[in-house]
């Protein structure tokens, strides 16, 4: 009896890889595929998916919906996807919050950022800019500095929501400077742009591509950058080093993970097919106007890049003593 389950194991494994395969090859048969986005519309993940969603639709020979679950720095739309059936019909847009910052800032985590999801591509990396109302009486961060010192807990800040790198941004600007300001938490760029054009907010930290157009309308004005080098799209800028916040540096990145245990022939093509359209001519150039780094990450790199982040916002987070509301 046992050598026949011995001689039984690898037939079943091998018809097991076979209906894997063959379920792979017949994906995705015309069925629509949803697309997550786990903040609200108007952000960098909102727009980088719709991009994706456009261009992927067509070359799978199918619909993908796009589909906004804000909420939670991510959570609540990432928790879906950690959730949904492997079967290739499910993705979501995650973000260096949802899929590396989270789990070091939230008690209880609803999804193991790494175990619940297999990585399929990085599809941009993009800094953040502090940015105050045009009306603003802060011309510079050193203004906000010595008002945030003059008033403790007098100024506010607004953010995309508790753990994003937005908030991380905002979280690291008061522990280097050694400041007191308000974090109110949204879910969204979009609304947090919306409550700093009706003066809601002192300032805010945000992705560069959705303020981009404020920016240059003069709706809102930009202080400075997080990442350790200029924007080429805001070369007036300063980064926060540069105006003397020493070691400050942040630069958020947006990905498609898929629900772990989904089978890899379906995540190799996802990856390869959207690799592709990052090259496109008329998507690169898109991603240049709006500050975003479109080279990208196949699902084996992106993988690797995950785990390092992890480890380095885990060891950056306690460093600080950077926690959420």
């Amino acid at each position: 009896m046992r050598f026949g389950i011995r001689l039984a194991l690898p037939l079943l494994c091998a018809l097991g890889l076979s209906a894997s395969a063959q379920a792979a090859d017949e994906w995705p048969a015309g069925k629509p595929i949803t697309y997550v986005v786990p903040f609200a519309p108007g952000g960098a993940t909102d727009v980088i998916g719709r991009i994706v969603a456009t261009k992927l639709g067509p070359v799978l020979g199918t619909s993908i919906v796009v589909e906004n679950r804000p909420g939670a720095g991510g959570n609540i739309g990432s928790e879906f996807v950690a959730k949904a059936k492997p079967d290739g019909y499910t993705l979501v847009g995650g973000t260096i919050s949802s899929h590396s910052i989270n789990g070091s800032l939230y008690r209880n985590m609803p999804y193991d950022m790494v175990k619940s999801f297999v990585p399929v591509a990085l599809t941009g990396q993009l800094g953040n800019v502090l940015v105050v109302p045009a009306e603003s009486p802060y011309k510079t961060v050193d203004d906000v500095l010595a008002a945030a010192r003059k008033t403790p807990g007098h100024l506010s800040y607004g953010s995309a929501g508790n753990g994003t790198s937005q908030n991380l941004s905002g979280e690291l600007f008061k522990s280097i400077a050694k400041v007191d300001i308000m974090h109110v938490p949204f879910k969204g760029s979009g609304p947090v742009l919306q409550a700093l054009l009706g003066n809601q907010l002192s300032m805010a930290f945000d992705n560069i591509p959705p303020t981009l157009p404020l920016i240059k309308s003069g709706k809102i004005r930009a202080l400075a950058v997080t990442s350790a080098k200029r924007d080429p799209n805001l070369p007036d800028v300063p980064t926060m080093q540069e105006v003397g916040l020493k070691d400050y540096e942040i630069v958020s990145w947006q990905a498609v993970f898929a629900p772990a245990g989904t089978p890899a022939p379906i995540v190799n093509r996802l990856s390869t097919e959207i690799l592709k359209i990052l090259r496109q001519p008329d998507v690169k150039e898109k991603f240049a106007t709006m500050a975003i780094d479109g080279s990208g990450m196949d699902s084996a790199k992106l993988a690797a890049f995950q785990k390092a982040e992890v480890a380095k916002w885990h060891d950056l987070i306690q460093k600080a003593h950077i926690q959420t509301e």
